[in-house]
């Protein structure tokens, strides 16, 4: 049983370390998401999640998908059944999406834009979801 726990913890961690080596901040407390928000310009934020499927989609797509000229100005995670309370308060602002992990929002001056949820990432190759992303760059990251 403990081994399991340890592996369940390494699976996180690992997750958690390959949005930060993309250039992602993580927002561990409420605090910490709504400082990220009020900030100018347009912010990506990863829904991370150790969901096998679409996790192994989402954190590659969300790396290779900031990989050009128009990005946005703010790359964040917070992590979905980890740190609860920061996902709360991230998922506050998405106002018309009921909660998906994981998934992309990117909002613009703290207002949504769109959304790239779970079921637009599971059974997807990763290069649809960063067209999607990228799409999503160029209307609004300008």
């Amino acid at each position: 049983m403990n081994f399991q726990f340890n592996l369940f913890n390494d699976v996180v961690e690992t997750a958690r370390k390959e949005m930060v080596e993309a250039g992602y901040t993580q927002l561990f407390k409420p605090e910490d998401v709504e400082e990220a928000f009020r900030k100018e310009g347009t912010t990506l934020v990863m829904i991370n999640s150790v969901c096998g499927c679409a996790g192994g989609i989402a954190r590659p797509s969300a790396s290779y998908s900031v990989k050009q000229d128009v990005r946005p100005d703010h790359l964040v995670t917070v992590f979905a059944g980890q740190d609860k309370e920061a996902t709360e308060t991230a998922r506050s602002y998405f106002t018309g999406y009921p909660p998906s992990s994981p998934s992309f929002a990117l909002l613009k001056d703290g207002e949504i834009q769109m959304m790239v949820e779970r079921h637009e990432i599971e059974g997807h190759e990763p290069m649809e979801v960063v067209n999607k992303l990228r799409s999503a760059f160029e209307t609004y990251c300008k």
